[in-house]
């Protein structure tokens, strides 16, 4: 049961900033290390992605967009698993660490926070997320249950608590009214606003970036194309016939049979060397 206390607590400082005084110098570093993070962790799946990878993937929906080169298949499947890969990334590497650097909070242990926040006697708690919409019923009840934690540890250190997801782009619907909860759901502009005071910050955030990005683009557009034409050498010989076709039942047995047919080895593939016998 909650405690009159603890939601006495839960409701302060709806409309305070966590830290107006950011540093700016700071944020503008750990902009340039989150962008070169990114693209290094980006550039480092590529470089070891396999064609398994690519072929574990829904066969039927490529077969029904009618794909027909062993190239187009490649493009389209690493295409979509490259912007797989980069929500994910950028979410934890790039959105998390500026939200630490502005609200000089630092990285929680806790179990669903991201951020954690103590100014005097106030606790924030805070959880980044890359864009709204991204949580199911189920994964609001256990980020719920995070936070009612996180509250009531709070609240034992005899701390005011504020519980925040936040949601580093897009903008909430206005006047939905769901279940209560123990946090409060900020996006976008009224997110960065609440950690900096900063009306503009989100706007900033672009500046910040400076020429970072086209920095490290050369070189993972480099790697995508070793990958590209690494997956369609692998790709043609393992999963077409002779005169070029893709064999589409041996792709969809590859990923679907009951026993995994033995996978082949490409003929560019280095054969491992056999261990030398002991002597005896």
């Amino acid at each position: 049961m909650y405690t009159a206390k603890y939601w006495r607590r839960l409701r302060w400082g709806s409309s305070m900033a966590i830290n107006p005084d950011y540093s700016e110098t700071k944020v503008i570093e750990t902009v340039a290390v989150a962008i070169r993070t990114f693209y290094e962790k980006l550039t480092a799946k590529l470089n070891e992605l396999k064609i398994d990878k690519l072929t574990n993937k829904n066969p039927y929906l490529y077969r029904a967009k009618s794909i027909e080169s062993a190239a187009e298949f490649i493009e389209t499947a690493l295409s979509a698993h490259i912007s797989s890969s980069e929500e994910t990334i950028f979410g934890n590497d790039f959105f998390e660490p500026i939200a630490i650097a502005v609200t000089g909070g630092q990285k929680s242990c806790a179990k669903g926070i991201d951020v954690e926040v103590q100014k005097e006697d106030r606790k924030f708690a805070i959880a980044v997320k890359s864009g709204k919409g991204i949580l199911n019923a189920n994964a609001q009840e256990s980020q719920d249950r995070h936070f009612f934690n996180a509250g009531k540890l709070a609240d034992q250190a005899d701390l005011k608590f504020k519980g925040i997801l936040g949601y580093s782009f897009g903008r909430l619907k206005s006047g939905k009214q769901g279940k209560p909860r123990h946090y409060e759901e900020l996006a976008g502009q009224k997110f960065w606003s609440c950690l900096t005071g900063d009306d503009e910050f989100y706007l900033k955030l672009l500046d910040y970036m400076g020429d970072s990005p086209e920095r490290f683009k050369a070189d993972f557009d480099s790697a995508y194309e070793k990958a590209k034409n690494r997956l369609i050498r692998d790709f043609t010989n393992t999963f077409c016939q002779e005169d070029g076709s893709i064999d589409w039942k041996k792709l969809v047995e590859d990923s679907s049979k009951e026993e995994k047919p033995p996978t082949e080895k490409s003929p560019t593939e280095k054969p491992k060397r056999k261990k030398a016998p002991k002597n005896a």
